[in-house]
């Protein structure tokens, strides 16, 4: 274990994003470390923290279901590390655990928001992705949200992404009857149909998703899971069948819109086909969290589910991982990773 050193680098936020957030809007500062943390605290070494989508709506002062993210004050976000200093009963220095103190080198926290994690039982970093919360999401998203069913026709837009590319395998294992998905590039094409099992994919990017869906899906679709929001929800719903069920996770589209963007054209649909569209935050489902971790767990030893990590080195590409993730460069889960 290394020696703990006298400061550490985190990121701040300086200034509210106008649109796609900048390098200017973040700045890598060092600051003390607290070496003896005090009664029921625990100090950790990050090892690997996640950039999520979700962060970019933090960045906007505005009243959500979680609090922005405060000026000249370290970003958060989940990360797991080492312990290398504790005063909390049943924390020890050495043991591993998942927290919400990202952004930064080295996290001082109350021990009751801290988990332990074994790292003998998968990578820690899968513990932000597809046993975190990314695969809960998608876990709760298809099976709770969208009431999921053996012989369903699923669409997963977003689909090669750190959620979407695990909705579409838990639909084929869970008996669906065909499962499409959307992506950003040929290669992630390739990919959901090669690697993933998909039945069939497109590149959003090839042409109007309103006409590679319907193709890609001729009988239509019973469940669509949105990460993306515009296009790809008004062709979603022009192709789900009668009683279809949308689970709204994202909408990576609008995230950077500095005007408020215009909704499905076509939701007068939604009554005739007596359609439901409902929106999932994950903490809402932390219930499922015992049989999603069985399940999963399970799924990744048989060899029935795949994964992929984009991993960046340094806490000072930190910011560089976060905007690259924004534009779609991430194949499965974006992890920045600390070596030092």
């Amino acid at each position: 274990m290394s020696e703990i050193p006298a400061v550490s680098r985190e990121w701040h936020i300086v200034r509210r994003p106008q649109g796609w957030p900048v390098a200017e809007d973040f700045a890598l500062r060092e600051v003390p470390v607290n070496a003896e943390p005090a009664a029921g605290r625990i100090l950790v070494r990050n090892l690997h923290m996640s950039v999520d989508p979700y962060m970019r709506g933090r960045m906007n002062d505005v009243k959500s279901y979680i609090p922005p993210f405060q000026l000249d004050r370290p970003m958060e976000g989940g990360a797991v590390g080492e312990v290398v200093a504790s005063s909390a009963e049943g924390f020890a220095v050495g043991d591993h655990v998942l927290h919400g103190l990202g952004w930064r080198e080295y996290a001082e926290l109350d021990a009751k928001h801290a988990t332990k994690v074994d790292a003998s039982l998968a990578p820690l970093s899968t513990y932000l992705g597809v046993l975190g919360m990314p695969g809960l999401t998608a876990y709760a998203g298809l099976f709770e949200v969208a009431s999921f069913k053996e012989g369903d026709s699923v669409f997963v837009s977003g689909a090669a992404g750190a959620v979407g590319g695990l909705v579409g395998q838990f639909a084929k294992i869970k008996g669906a009857s065909r499962v499409v998905g959307s992506a950003g590039s040929d290669e992630k094409v390739t990919l959901l149909t090669q690697k993933y099992g998909f039945d069939a994919a497109f590149n959003y990017k090839n042409g109007p998703v309103a006409e590679q869906l319907p193709a890609a899906a001729p009988e239509g679709i019973d469940v669509y899971f949105d990460n993306v929001g515009g296009d790809h929800l008004e062709a979603a719903i022009s192709s789900m069948n009668v009683n279809g069920r949308a689970t709204l996770c994202g909408a990576i589209a609008h995230y950077n819109d500095t005007e408020a963007a215009p909704g499905p054209r076509n939701l007068m649909q939604v009554i005739g086909k007596r359609l439901r569209l409902q929106g999932i935050l994950v903490n809402d489902h932390a219930g499922l969290q015992q049989q999603f971790v069985q399940d999963v767990a399970g799924w990744l030893r048989s060899g029935e589910l795949r994964y992929d990590e984009t991993v960046v080195e340094g806490v000072e590409n930190a910011t560089s991982a976060f905007l690259g993730m924004l534009r779609g460069e991430n194949t499965g889960k974006m992890i920045v990773s600390f070596t030092g």
